[in-house]
């Protein structure tokens, strides 16, 4: 057994691709449009682990989904958790819950999906303004 992907169905996709892309640094591995299904499948992954793959499926056709939240989450090591959040930040991206334990944050994507940011080895020492910063809705 392999694992092959996660999906999440995204509604906007130039926002998601935004969120995933610019702002959490996925890399796109593949993207194929089916025009007599009226969907579209993109294929990221992290820089350097193309084998961990995010599937978004992004139907043309106007739809609202619901229960984002029961989906759980997205989970991904980052080298540096504070510059990650910050990169985040940069772009518009609301931190959840802030890293103030030097290990872990959560984000949502413009579709209310949790991505969680995992620090990778120990946590890094606590820092400001992270250290201070309170937890925003939920995540």
């Amino acid at each position: 057994m392999k694992y092959l992907h996660t999906m999440v169905r995204v509604t906007n996709l130039a926002e998601s691709l935004k969120f995933y892309q610019d702002a959490l640094g996925l890399k796109l591995i593949k993207q194929t449009d089916y025009e007599s299904g009226r969907f579209s499948l993109i294929y990221l992954a992290a820089p350097g682990d193309e084998d961990a793959q995010v599937e978004l499926t992004h139907n043309w056709d106007p739809e609202v989904y619901t229960g984002g939240r029961n989906f759980g989450h997205l989970a991904y090591s980052v080298e540096n958790i504070y510059e990650a959040c910050q990169r985040l930040m940069d772009h518009g991206v609301v931190i959840n819950r802030p890293p103030r334990d030097g290990y872990m944050a959560f984000v949502r994507s413009p579709d209310n999906i949790s991505v969680e940011l995992l620090q990778a080895g120990e946590p890094l020492p606590k820092a400001e303004p992270w250290a201070s910063m309170p937890n925003i809705g939920s995540w």
